[in-house]
């Protein structure tokens, strides 16, 4: 996936928290908003927007389960998975 694409992706996942903060305020969004990127950050690396959209997909999926009645246990396991692949590919870019 193109730089543009992840940004575009990055910046949906951030309306989609928006959404849900809209119907709950009281949702928090701690991971995500400890990594301290949004998606207007272009200088931001791809590898940073990659996983800053898995843990931002993590924490929305839990946020679905609390308000709406899905099925969506396995979600956001996946998305942590997602996650720290991601966070592996980052510290092995800043190895090389």
């Amino acid at each position: 996936m193109h730089k543009e694409e992840l940004l575009e992706l990055h910046q949906i996942f951030s309306d989609i928290k928006d959404y849900y903060q809209g119907l709950n305020p009281d949702l928090k969004f701690p991971q995500y908003t400890a990594l301290n990127i949004t998606p207007d950050q272009v200088n931001r690396s791809k590898l940073e927007h990659k996983h800053a959209i898995f843990v931002l997909g993590e924490e929305i999926a839990s946020a679905m389960k609390e308000i709406e009645t899905i099925s969506s246990r396995g979600i956001p396991a996946r998305m942590h998975q997602l996650a720290e692949n991601a966070l592996k590919e980052m510290e092995e870019e800043r190895q090389k």
